[in-house]
């Protein structure tokens, strides 16, 4: 059936013929294969969100563009509301509530249009290439895309050290961010936008990209804001 071969709903399609111009008005909403505007800051911190905690879910007439927050942080839960309200103005932003956190969740057509990374499996197990166009808006706004990352699959941590000082033992505290994911490609891109900004970083292990050199985690935290 046409319904099934498109993904649209039967009484959608029948909308459609009463309306033709339905179709090319729910078309030209999309960023990409549309006339609207992709409001690019919004984009980017949504791209670090998608690419750390996010995902991509085919329903029967739309898609779903999920991303998972930890409930304790609610700044970072209206956070991804806005982002996704600023990139789908005409979207619905639902937040479901799952054991220990919420699920900030849009639905449309067209999300896969602007995340062109969604393919079956988890990311870690599949390539993730960032198009041109995206990298593009990430290079204008590598701050806000930092921001979706750290604050989606990051923490700031407190590492301690010990020196002798006139002959006695003093421990010294010092904040340290740290990005974890499983998938080098992701890691890999968030070495490069932390290079964009000229702040420093290293390899801790295979799934941990650090940043603490004091101004280093400075630079950071006022580029991101802290996690709250």
């Amino acid at each position: 059936m046409v319904s099934s071969e498109l993904g649209v709903s039967v009484s959608t399609l029948i909308g459609w013929s009463k309306d033709p111009d339905a179709f090319e008005r729910r078309r030209a909403s999309c960023a990409r294969c549309g006339s609207a505007r992709l409001p690019a800051s919004a984009y980017a911190a949504l791209l670090g969100f998608y690419l750390g905690d996010g995902h991509i879910a085919r329903g029967p007439r739309y898609f779903a563009l999920r991303v998972s927050c930890d409930n304790t942080y609610l700044s970072i839960i209206e956070d991804v509301a806005a982002c996704m309200a600023a990139v789908h103005p005409n979207g619905r932003i639902a937040q479901l509530r799952r054991p220990g956190c919420i699920n900030v969740q849009s639905t449309w057509q067209h999300w896969p249009c602007l995340f062109p990374q969604h393919g079956p499996g988890p990311k870690h197990k599949r390539p993730i290439v960032l198009d041109d166009w995206q990298r593009t808006i990430v290079e204008d706004h590598p701050g806000p895309f930092l921001r979706g990352l750290f604050h989606s699959d990051g923490s700031r941590v407190k590492n301690w050290a010990r020196r002798p000082v006139a002959g006695q033992p003093k421990t010294y505290e010092y904040p340290r961010w740290q990005f974890v994911n499983a998938s080098q490609d992701i890691r890999e891109l968030c070495c490069w936008a932390l290079d964009l900004v000229d702040i420093p970083w290293r390899q801790s292990n295979v799934r941990v990209i650090s940043v603490s050199r004091r101004e280093a985690v400075a630079r950071l935290d006022e580029l991101i804001g802290l996690k709250s």
